[in-house]
């Protein structure tokens, strides 16, 4: 898929959900999927770092993580 028919895609997709939901349902759902593009940004670009730095594997964080106190 070129990224003109991708674009398209995505219009024609964000339409067809706005014309069967609520302007709640929408609010919510954007709030989602913004959050959920921003998390994997963040999770791709730890991995670019641990890959570039050497600084372990992004993995390795996860078995590393500091749980909070109760």
């Amino acid at each position: 898929m070129n990224p003109y028919e991708l674009t398209a895609s995505i219009t024609a997709a964000a339409n067809t959900l706005a014309c069967r939901m609520s302007d709640d349902e929408i609010a919510l759902l954007s709030a989602v999927l913004v959050q959920l593009g921003d998390t994997l940004a963040t999770i791709i670009a730890r991995k670019e770092m641990c890959e570039k730095y050497g600084g372990g594997s992004a993995e390795n964080d996860a078995k590393n993580e500091i749980t909070p106190a109760p």
